[in-house]
């Protein structure tokens, strides 16, 4: 799995002009599932987002996690971060999972989170959706099972 975490105050996506998810403070998460991702990724995607510490102390240090500061998180699945750029100009999304695999895993992450008891709001999987993030920091962190 690839996620894109987004530190962020107010965010939301929209549908159609309808906002569907939206949250005050936390992560605005990129989901990209891989046509090779197993249950152990998507675990350790889980636990990752969950620990994370990229939110400041009271002295100015990346020490809170979500949890610590109240916040929340909108999830959007994203398969173009499976993009292969490395030959010609369009880019191949060959090792993006089929839509079939990457839903359910997209569903799990999402479920697994709340399950810890993070709110969890969600784009709608395969939709055309408009997100308006408000990035702090700006804080942007890549994270790539693979690179486990």
């Amino acid at each position: 799995m690839r996620l894109v975490i987004q530190k962020c105050g107010p965010s939301s996506v929209s549908v159609d002009g309808q906002v569907i998810g939206a949250i005050k403070k936390g992560f605005v998460i990129l989901v990209g599932v891989s046509d090779q991702d197993q249950a152990e990724d998507l675990d350790y995607c889980v636990r990752k987002v969950s620990k994370m510490r990229i939110f400041e102390d009271e002295a100015g240090k990346t020490n809170l996690n979500l949890d610590a500061v109240g916040g929340a998180i909108l999830s959007i699945s994203q398969f173009t971060l499976l993009a292969d750029t490395r030959k010609g100009n369009r880019p191949s999304f060959v090792h993006a999972a089929p839509p079939e695999m990457a839903e359910a895993y997209y569903d799990k992450f999402n479920q697994e989170l709340v399950k810890l008891g993070f709110e969890v709001q969600t784009g709608r999987f395969g939709a055309d959706m408009t997100l308006n993030i408000q990035n702090e920091g700006p804080m942007t962190i890549i994270l790539d099972s693979r690179d486990k």
